[in-house]
């Protein structure tokens, strides 16, 4: 009797892994993933892991928005250095999506999704 209860247990444990996995990704979803991460740090609802992951959505998202609001705004204004910073933004807007995609692949391999610095702002601004 004791041991269908501890695969049931395994199994519900395993489950349990998949759902958290599947709510970091989540998470993580370039621009989309903003809102749920949002929402989830405003109830202070999931485990310490998942408020980090939001902490870190939420950071990126606003560093990319500021990045994209500063050269975009650049751009319309100067003549000479529109083209560049046109370009620089895609550059911002590319990277941000990277990003995201890489810290999900990360996620789904079972590996850490801290990034240097970022984690660490993240957590600062919004703890």
């Amino acid at each position: 009797m004791g041991s269908r209860e501890d695969v049931t247990q395994s199994l519900f444990c395993k489950q349990d892994a998949e759902n958290n996995k599947i709510q970091l990704i989540l998470y993580l979803i370039p621009a989309i993933g903003f809102f749920p991460s949002l929402w989830t740090i405003y109830r202070r609802q999931g485990n310490r892991e998942q408020l980090a992951v939001c902490r870190l959505s939420i950071t990126l998202a606003f560093t990319w928005l500021l990045g994209y609001a500063l050269l975009a705004t650049g751009a319309a204004t100067s003549d000479f250095l529109a083209l560049r910073l046109l370009i620089l933004n895609s550059f911002c807007t590319s990277g941000y999506f990277l990003v995201s995609i890489w810290l999900i692949f990360r996620i789904i391999q079972g590996k850490s999704h801290r990034l240097p610095g970022l984690s660490h702002l993240a957590q600062k601004l919004l703890d």
